[in-house]
């Protein structure tokens, strides 16, 4: 008996010591992360992309579709396709094609997830939380099996980064910087788990 309460308070406080959990609670709306929201219409980004020792670089196409679809098709400059998504607003993901160095389950689900991120699409501000450290507010989204966090400033109209977590730690960070007219010029992605980065430059046309 002695061994079950004990085995009880221990697993009590593994979960209650999550990522975020050591941070200030908060209050805040959550909906002015909104502004951050990239107003993609059609955008071309120089891109490169570091996977398990394998460069790619080329052209990232992103177009909002009329039905509001969101398309990226990454491509070199001869028009080979390495990748070619589509998500949808309801949370729908779907791949069109895939080079097969990418085509693992692992590697669809994270770019999958990262590009979520990014286009902010379905925030549950009802679930989000808000927590503070210093002079950064960190809205905190759960999910299945951790968290999406989008970081500002204290006044929150500066994004300074978003994390995609696990219960216990940041997986990956990402950056969207200078925005004109509503959209991202310089997009990263960085996991800290495993060699895996992504670089966007946007091209102005």
């Amino acid at each position: 008996m002695r061994y079950l309460i004990l085995s009880s308070c221990l697993f009590i406080l593994v979960n209650c010591n999550t990522v975020y959990s050591s941070l200030q609670q908060t209050s805040a709306n959550s909906r002015v992360l909104e502004q951050f929201k990239p107003a993609f219409n059609v955008a071309l980004y120089h891109t490169a992309v570091d996977v398990a020792g394998n460069h790619l670089s080329g052209l990232l196409l992103i177009k909002k579709m009329p039905d509001s679809t969101i398309r990226m098709v990454f491509s070199n400059e001869t028009g080979f396709k390495f990748f070619d998504f589509e998500f949808s607003p309801a949370g729908d993901f779907k791949v069109y094609a895939i080079i097969k160095k990418m085509n693992k389950r692992s590697v669809l689900k994270t770019l999958r997830k990262d590009f979520e991120i990014i286009l902010m699409q379905g925030l549950n501000h009802e679930a989000a939380e808000i927590r503070k450290e210093n002079d950064l507010l960190y809205y905190i989204f759960p999910e299945a099996k951790g968290y999406n966090c989008y970081i500002t400033n204290s006044s929150g109209d500066e994004l300074i980064r978003m994390e995609r977590s696990s219960k216990s730690k940041p997986v990956a960070s990402m950056i969207m910087k200078n925005y004109i007219n509503g959209i991202p010029d310089t997009i990263g992605v960085t996991h800290h788990n495993f060699n895996f980065t992504i670089g966007l430059k946007r091209i102005e046309r």
